[in-house]
């Protein structure tokens, strides 16, 4: 029988430990700077084990390198995943899904961000929150480590554009550094793979109400002789483009019910001033009458372009469920719509046939208002502009005509939810 000593035996128990956290590095030619940053990421892993009791491991999600990044990783032990889809969102969901670990901690591999900053985070995953967020604005920020346009214009504007349209309250929407838990990722459904990745991170873990922290992390200059992968105008539009596609509400909503409200007002005005004081159409004229309803049926195929986009989000799990559009998605079927839209088709149709009556009747002159016309165009539009809408809610919920609601993360594992 062999005799193995107790030492032996429990060192191999510590070797057969499985992995608690995977520090992920998105890679494209960072021959350079992978020795620096795997060192450090050594570092953290130190760091988190020490503080936390947790195990980690060093994966380089390499995107297309053609230096020596990858040889020079596995020579310093990481774990290299080649992603072939290139971009850096793509990079870092390859590295992320490829990961042992249940907690991810994700940084660049150009050496401006210190992984041992990720400890904290670490500890705000395992104290329950699904993501933590760092922070270099009050971490700190080495002069030369951060373009002005960046730091002053492009960051604040995106990271305030996305927690008024989102309700959150992240200090640093674009910083490189980040943890967040595996199962959470998987729920997220994440699919950017651009830039924007940075974005849609926090975007779906808002909208799928996962807890978010944010803790400092510090940025320093990259040790790289090349220019960055960035490309702030470009990869700035991506960011804001995503974050209007994102909230229908703010990016078609808000501006829907500032369109209708407007243009009825003066509609409401004029007739007022018709049917009740006489005085002709008041204040506004014939192109005032016009624009308004413009904008009212602008307004409403803006409302219901948003309630499909919202629907669809819904649908696909990026969203959950809220009581205010549960209310208005039980009454939103095609049938009631369809209904409503043909009643305001007619309700357009007789009110116009009057008009036409009675410019006969006059022996063609010329019509001293164009309210009628206005009024009746205005119904027909919004009659088959809820038609087409009841059409398009229909085909967004699917066959079955219900609202398929995807549970919390953490509630069943991505798996469990594709396999349903």
């Amino acid at each position: 029988m062999l005799n193995i000593r107790s030492e032996t035996l429990a060192a191999m128990r510590e070797m057969s430990r499985p992995i608690d956290v995977s520090i992920v590095m998105p890679c494209l030619d960072e021959a350079e700077s992978l020795p620096h940053c795997i060192g450090n990421a050594v570092a953290a892993l130190a760091a988190i084990e020490a503080q936390y009791g947790l195990v980690g491991e060093i994966i380089v999600a390499d995107n297309g390198s053609t230096d020596r990044s990858c040889i020079t990783a596995e020579l310093l032990g990481a774990r290299v995943v080649r992603v072939a889809k290139r971009g850096y969102g793509a990079a870092i969901l390859g590295g992320c899904r490829a990961a042992f670990g249940q907690y991810l901690l994700i940084g660049d591999a150009d050496g401006s961000y210190d992984f041992v900053d990720g400890t904290p985070m670490i500890g705000r995953l395992v104290d329950g929150n699904d993501l933590c967020m760092g922070s270099r604005f009050r971490g700190g920020v080495a002069p030369g480590a951060m373009p002005w346009k960046n730091r002053y214009i492009g960051n604040p504007a995106l990271t305030g554009i996305l927690n008024l349209f989102f309700n959150t309250s992240i200090e640093d929407a674009h910083c490189g550094l980040r943890a967040i838990r595996k199962d959470a990722l998987l729920t997220l459904d994440l699919a950017s793979s651009g830039m924007e990745f940075a974005s849609e991170m926090i975007v779906k873990a808002s909208l799928r109400r996962l807890q978010i922290a944010e803790v400092p992390a510090t940025l320093t200059v990259d040790l790289r002789n090349r220019a960055p992968h960035l490309r702030p105008w470009r990869d700035g539009w991506r960011h804001l483009r995503y974050l209007l596609i994102m909230s229908p509400m703010w990016a078609l909503g808000v501006p829907a019910i500032v369109a209708m409200t407007a243009g009825s007002l003066v509609i409401a005005v004029a007739m007022l001033h018709t049917l009740m004081l006489g005085a002709g159409t008041g204040p506004f004229g014939s192109s005032w009458l016009i624009a308004s309803g413009f904008l009212i049926t602008c307004g409403h195929g803006a409302a219901v372009t948003a309630a499909a986009m919202h629907l669809h989000s819904v649908q696909t799990g990026h969203r959950l469920l809220t009581p205010a559009f549960a209310r208005f998605e039980r009454w939103a079927r095609l049938e009631p719509l369809l209904l409503l839209g043909a009643t305001l088709i007619a309700l357009s149709l007789l009110l116009g046939g009057t008009a036409a009556y009675r410019w006969t009747a006059s022996s063609f002159a010329t019509p001293t208002s164009v309210m009628p016309i206005v009024i009746a165009g205005v119904l027909g539009t919004l009659g088959v502009q809820m038609m087409f809408g009841g059409m398009v809610l229909a085909m967004v919920r699917g066959p079955g005509g219900e609202t398929k609601v995807r549970p919390r993360a953490g509630d069943v594992l991505a798996a469990e939810w594709d396999a349903a």
